[in-house]
Formats: C-alpha cells, sequence, structure tokens
C-alpha cells in the first residue's frame, strides 16, 4: 500500500485542537485539505505527522509550538497610536485587523488593550507559542513525489 513522502501532494481531513481540547479550525462537513508536502506552506508539525500514512489512515498529530506557529514574540507586541488612526478608529479588545507594515506587507494584528495614547497590538499569529494537536485521516495521495 503506498504512503505519504516528502514532495507528495495530499489531501486530508482534520481537526485542530488546542491542549485543552478546543477545536481552532476543522475540515469537517467540508472539503479536505489538499497539500504539497515539503515546500513549507504548512506548518511543519503537520507535515512531518503524515509521513508515513496511508489513504484511510487516521492520526493524532502532537506538535509542540516550534514545530507548529513558533514562539509568541515580545518584538511582535506594539503600541499603535491614536494620532495614525483614522477618525472613526473604535476597536474592541480582541478584535483582528489586517494592517501593513512599511513596505507595504500585510500583516494581521490583534487588539491587546486600549492604552492613553493608543492601542497595544500584537501581530503574533493567534496559535503562536501553543502547542496544537491534528486529529487527521489521509483521503488521498493525489500525487506521488515527483
Amino acid at each position: 500500500m503506498a504512503r505519504v513522502t516528502e514532495g507528495d501532494t495530499i489531501r486530508i481531513h482534520y481537526v485542530g485542537k488546542l491542549e485543552d481540547g478546543t477545536v481552532f479550525d476543522s475540515s469537517e462537513g467540508g472539503a479536505s485539505l489538499e497539500l504539497r508536502l515539503g515546500n513549507g506552506e504548512f506548518i511543519k508539525g503537520l507535515e512531518e505527522g503524515v509521513i508515513g500514512m496511508s489513504p484511510g489512515e487516521k492520526k493524532t498529530i502532537f506538535m509542540t509550538a516550534d514545530k507548529a506557529y513558533g514562539p509568541h514574540l515580545d518584538e511582535k507586541v506594539f503600541e499603535f497610536h491614536k494620532d495614525r488612526a483614522p477618525q472613526d478608529f473604535d476597536p474592541e479588545i480582541g478584535q483582528q485587523y489586517q494592517m501593513y507594515r512599511a513596505d507595504g506587507m500585510p500583516i494581521l494584528v490583534t487588539v491587546l488593550k486600549r492604552t492613553e495614547t493608543g492601542y497595544m497590538m500584537d501581530c503574533n499569529h493567534p496559535l503562536a507559542g501553543k502547542n496544537l494537536i491534528f486529529e487527521v485521516v489521509l483521503e488521498e495521495i493525489v500525487q506521488g513525489q515527483v
């Protein structure tokens, strides 16, 4: 029976959970996820975890933060001054916004709190610093290594 190797394109169904069991993402009830292994397009722990699986196989993959979205970095938390915001800008704590870096690249930020002069923002991935668990079912190997 065929087994997944690096470079393969595969389809999986998955449920992504935090260590406390909270589901943060799932393909259940929808289309499967197609991914090509080895391109660095997906989190390292998930790519490594499916290596060796056969179609139809189920597996629980545990990964530490360094193999998921990396550590939570304090240097990615910053104050956004009110004078740089649109006049009607009134974000709620926990709300996410797309902002743009000085080089024009978009980044997703989360509002942490209000300050006297603006808002504390966090541009870490929301799952940075967290260990993750994926329950995966390998639907098929679409294309073997080329």
